[in-house]
This record gives C-alpha cells, structure tokens and sequence, in this order.
C-alpha cells in the first residue's frame, strides 16, 4: 500500500519496494457482445495483465527522472501507484512531502463548474487552504492563459486549456514531488517551452519530478536519469542519455 516517508536527511523522497500490479482484461471488445454473452449465459474469459512485476526504485530529493517505455509497459500505472491513485497488489510505495500530479489531462476537473470553480476544488484537493488559493488565483490564471476563460464550464475547454488550467494549479502548490505524464505534450510550443522552464525552476529549487514522455528531447532537457520499464519489468536505471538509447533499441 501507499505510505508517507517520515522526513529525515538522508531518506529518498519515493520509494517503489518490489511493487506489482495486475489488472484483468476482459476479452469483448464491445457492449453488443458482452450483452449477447450475458443472454447465451457465456461466460466472459479475462486474462490477467501483469501492469508492473516486482519492479524497485527510489528517487532521491531534488532528482528529476524520467520514467520511460513503450505503450503498455508499465509507465502511467508506475506514476498512478506513487499519487496514490492506486494500490499496489503487492510490495509498497512510500513518498515523503506533499506530492502534486499531472497524470491525466483534466483529472480532478469537474466538468459542470467553471475554470475559476475548478481552480479552487482542485488546488484544494492538493492540499491548499482558501486564504492561499486567494492569494495565487491571479498568478495560476495568468500563468495559464485562460483569460476571459476562466469563468466557463470545463467541459467546453480544449485539452490544451484543460492542461494549462492543471498545470497551473499544480505549479503554485508548495509541493515537493510533482509527478507529470504526456500532459506536456498538449498545448503549444510557446506554452511548452514555457512550461519546462517552470519544471526547471522547481527542480533548481530542489523539488523532486518523475516525468514520463516519449518525446526524447523533453526527458534529456528535463532530466538526468532514466528509468525503463519492458512488459512490467524494470531493464534499466542510470544517466538519461544511456536509458533514451536503451529504449530506442528495443
């Protein structure tokens, strides 16, 4: 299961302890044919899908880390078990500080409230009390560009104006470990730039970031070393240029 570190000088700020993860995955590929099944009383075969096997790792305070691999491999559910969205089957996850994750475009949006409604459901689901969210609404609104925006329903933004607003947010919490997966990749080149300029900011500030992305230049601009994972399995850990190679090969 997912714990908290208690805060010393020398401990890693993420721990990933021999963790595994399965899922089952049903074998109909739509409703019309589950339904059918269910009348003909056939049952349903679900084959087990190993996500992540007895995969270890720790991060240490002020690293930036890439968390590389082909589709399927095991990436987003890593970075999902570390924001505690899930739990592992088995082994343990433990973080210290307060964590921040960009995982999906628009998670933890709701879509029926506006940009400015979002803005404080979700900085306060990352932990921010109200007087702070005050005090840095102006600098999440003008960091995302939102604009007259701000006061629409979410679910008439674009992705990009989703992750602009999510980034935002999450930028301007005082956390510790900021978790990102492919949400860099939506938006503009402007926007990007601008967005890995922040990241180095934070990590010159010694906060600690896992990243995952497919895009070879922003894991070697953003950071240092590089963490493969193949079918579930770990087959790499060391310095970003060798993890970026490692993966091209395959």
């Amino acid at each position: 299961m997912s714990q908290t570190l208690i805060k010393t000088a020398t401990d890693p700020c993420i721990v990933v302890d021999h963790v595994s993860k399965k899922f089952l995955r049903r074998n109909t590929h739509s409703f019309k044919e589950a339904f059918v099944g269910w009348i003909k009383k056939k049952k349903v075969r679900a084959d087990v899908f190993h996500a992540l096997d007895d995969v270890s790792f720790q991060v240490g305070e002020g690293e930036s880390v890439a968390v590389l691999g082909l589709n399927g491999s095991g990436k987003s559910t890593t970075l999902k078990l570390i924001a505690g969205v899930m739990r592992p089957d088995r082994g343990q996850v433990l973080t210290r500080g307060r964590v921040a994750g960009l995982i999906e475009v628009g998670a933890g949006f709701h879509p029926d409230l506006s940009g400015r409604e979002n803005v404080y459901l979700n900085a306060a689901i990352l932990g921010m009390g109200r007087r702070q969210i005050d005090e840095r609404f102006d600098d999440i609104v003008a960091f995302s560009e939102i604009g007259d925006f701000i006061d629409q329903e979410v679910k008439h933004y674009s992705s990009g104006m989703f992750m602009r607003l999510a980034f935002a947010v999450a930028i301007h919490v005082d956390l510790d470990i900021l978790l990102v997966d492919e949400v860099l990749s939506v938006g503009d080149a402007p926007f990007r730039a601008k967005c890995h300029t922040k990241i180095k900011e934070l990590t010159a500030q010694g906060k600690t970031m896992l990243v995952v992305s497919h895009n070879a230049g922003t894991v070697r601009e953003l950071c240092s070393r590089g963490i493969v994972i193949s079918k579930g399995k770990k087959v790499f850990d060391g310095d970003i240029d060798t993890a970026v190679g490692y993966l091209d090969k395959r």
